[in-house]
């Protein structure tokens, strides 16, 4: 098979090419005001950039015609898509992923696509539909109602629950799905991921963290429902709208991140890699 002449001279084109494909996923996502997704491809570009960076002597810099001619179908592909984008999430998830695939088809190749197993593993996570097919069909807010009223009752309060809706004496609310804390579980286990890619683990942690990660982010989550429940039982609206959907609900994220990054510094030992 004919091959191009090596990319190493021709590496400024390859991350010229990269930056402006980075730059044109950021302002997408930013006019969808998706911050969810902001943060993660923001989180999970910077890992995938550090892991490209302590391998970049160990790159195989080849490519072939069919490779470097179906990877800038894929950039075309991408570039005529984002000038259709109309609040398309799903695009703009799967934005990460074509343009890796399409840098990797310039830079390696077809046969040097493996040397980026752990970049694919990350970018595909940012990938997959959560809220478009994971999140309607996984429905948590009977169990997270079940959780809510079984923490209020250990706390000593008076608590009824009926189906998903949880009862005080003085007031209720309903769980819906979007509050049964599948959000916060899929960000902890994305950062349960990055770890497991940075830092080497056995099998048992590689197993143990990710349900660790789902736990945590369910149980802080359940805390939250209680709290707003006995809010709703105070009449204390304005408290409920902040724990609800205003900046308190981002300090119990803070929270559980927290939490799970302790369990993270003991599975490591204390001991992170660093960018070298």
């Amino acid at each position: 098979m004919t091959q191009l002449n090596p990319l190493k001279s021709n590496q400024f084109w390859l991350l010229g090419i990269a930056t402006s494909l980075i730059t044109l996923h950021f302002t997408l996502v930013s006019r969808s005001n998706n911050n969810n997704l902001f943060s993660a491809s923001l989180l999970f570009g910077c890992v995938v950039l550090g892991l490209l960076w302590m391998k970049r002597d160990k790159i195989t810099w080849y490519s072939s015609p069919l490779s470097s001619s179906l990877a800038g179908l894929l950039i075309a592909g991408i570039l005529f898509k984002s000038k259709h984008v109309v609040g398309d999430d799903v695009f703009l998830q799967l934005f990460p992923l074509m343009s890796g695939l399409a840098l990797a088809l310039l830079a390696s190749g077809f046969k040097g696509l493996k040397q980026y197993n752990q970049e694919w593993l990350l970018l595909g996570f940012i990938a997959v539909p959560w809220r478009q097919l994971v999140y309607p069909v996984l429905n948590l807010s009977l169990l997270t109602a079940k959780f809510a009223s079984g923490f209020l009752w250990l706390l000593g309060f008076e608590v009824k629950r009926e189906g998903v809706i949880v009862s005080l004496p003085t007031g209720s609310i309903e769980v819906y799905n979007g509050c049964a804390g599948l959000k916060l579980m899929v960000q902890l286990l994305g950062i349960a991921l990055i770890f497991l890619v940075l830092v080497p683990t056995g099998l048992k942690q590689k197993v143990l963290l990710p349900i660790f990660a789902v736990f945590i982010g369910f149980v802080i989550n359940g805390m939250r429902v209680a709290l707003m429940a006995v809010l709703v039982a105070l009449s204390e609206q304005e408290a409920f709208a902040y724990w609800h959907l205003g900046q308190g609900s981002l300090l119990f994220s803070l929270i559980a991140v927290l939490i799970f990054g302790l369990v993270c510094h003991k599975v490591a030992g204390g001991k992170y890699p660093y960018f070298l």
